[in-house]
């Protein structure tokens, strides 16, 4: 699947996407993963309070299931302006 990273999620980590291959069930098994890889992956996903996710472009939460999901997206929450 793609993993699509934005803001200063894609600044911590250094890509703006990547392929990922993955068994894990849900996005929170994902960032486990994620975070198991390096130090960036473990800093950029530090604290996901801090975070949003969309699943295929559609807004969801971290305990969102991956099975046929072709996107997974993480970004800082919005704001307006």
């Amino acid at each position: 699947m793609d993993v699509l990273y934005f803001a200063w999620v894609r600044e911590r980590i250094g890509l703006p996407r990547e392929k990922v291959e993955t068994e894990a069930a849900t996005v929170a098994a994902l960032v486990e993963e994620l975070r198991a890889r390096e130090d960036r992956y473990a800093a950029a996903f530090e604290d996901l309070s801090a975070l949003r996710v969309a699943v295929d472009q559609e807004l969801t939460d971290f305990d969102a299931p991956l099975a046929g999901v072709r996107e997974v997206a993480f970004f800082p929450p919005m704001t307006g302006g």
